[in-house]
């Protein structure tokens, strides 16, 4: 639980999806996350058509729907019990190249002066 840990100096991400930005969802945060929430009515706005850029969005979510659903969970206990098992077994070496890939895309965005990178085909 949040409050298990501290939260001072975290902040907290979310793209401008519907359900990200409700009102009571946008309050917990705003709560939780006092004058650090980035998001489309967060304390910093969420750029429109920003590129997710961060490792969990562009290498995390996807790899773990790969090698978890492949087994079918069938409760909330084994699918959490999977995404645990898998997250303890990426290895240093795709950590590394994950962590390249990121930062290739940093750079990217930097060259453009953070305008769109429409042409841009990302590789993990």
């Amino acid at each position: 639980m949040a409050e298990d840990h501290d939260l001072e100096n975290v902040w907290f991400q979310q793209d401008g999806a519907t359900a990200h930005t409700a009102r009571i969802s946008l309050g917990v945060l705003q709560q939780m996350f006092p004058g650090r929430l980035v998001s489309l009515r967060g304390d910093i706005g969420w750029p429109a058509r920003s590129p997710d850029l961060s490792m969990c969005d562009f290498f995390l979510w996807s790899y773990l729907e790969n090698k978890v659903f492949k087994y079918r969970p069938h409760t909330i206990e084994d699918l959490k019990q999977k995404i645990t098992e898998e997250i303890e077994a990426i290895s240093v070496e795709t950590c590394r190249k994950s962590y390249e890939s990121f930062r290739d895309r940093l750079q990217q965005c930097i060259d453009a002066d953070g305008r769109h990178l429409r042409d841009i085909i990302f590789k993990q």
